[in-house]
C-alpha cells in the first residue's frame, strides 16, 4: 500500500476536508497553479510542477521532502460543486511504508497557503457537508 493523504469533506482529519470556496474557478486555479510551481515566484519550495489541464481542473506536481530528498506526486483538483462553487481536492502520495504524516501535512501546508493568497474570508470558505 502506498503511504497518501486525500482530501475528502467528510474525513475525519480536519486538515484533509479539501476546501469549497464562494470564489471564482478562475481565480482559485491561478493561485492554485502558482502555488504548485506554475506561475513563476510565488510556489511553494521543493514542488515542480509537472503538467496542468484548467479543461480538466487538475495540476500534478512533484515534491520533494528537504531531509530524505524522498519524492511525492500531488494532484490538485479543482472543480465546481452542484451549487457551482469551486471545490479544491488533492491527493498526495509517495513510496515506501510511511511517510510519517507527511503527506497531510503537505496537503494542509497546500490548503492553508491557498487560503492565505485568495485572501479568502471565513465567509468565502464554505461547509462542503451542507
Amino acid at each position: 500500500m502506498t503511504p497518501q493523504a486525500e482530501t475528502h469533506p467528510s474525513a475525519p482529519d480536519p486538515r484533509l476536508r479539501g476546501r469549497t470556496y464562494a470564489i471564482s474557478f478562475d481565480r482559485v486555479w491561478t493561485a492554485a497553479l502558482t502555488l504548485a510551481g506554475g506561475g513563476g515566484s510565488g510556489a511553494l519550495p521543493h514542488w515542480r510542477l509537472l503538467s496542468a489541464d484548467d479543461k480538466q481542473g487538475v495540476i500534478l506536481v512533484e515534491a520533494v521532502s528537504v531531509l530524505r530528498r524522498k519524492r511525492s506526486l500531488v494532484r490538485v483538483r479543482i472543480s465546481l460543486d452542484t451549487n457551482a462553487q469551486s471545490r479544491v481536492d488533492l491527493l498526495s502520495s509517495s513510496t515506501g511504508r510511511t511517510d510519517w504524516g507527511s503527506n497531510a501535512r503537505r496537503v494542509d501546508r497546500f490548503l492553508r497557503e491557498l487560503d492565505r493568497r485568495l485572501s479568502a474570508t471565513p465567509a468565502q470558505i464554505l461547509d462542503p457537508t451542507r
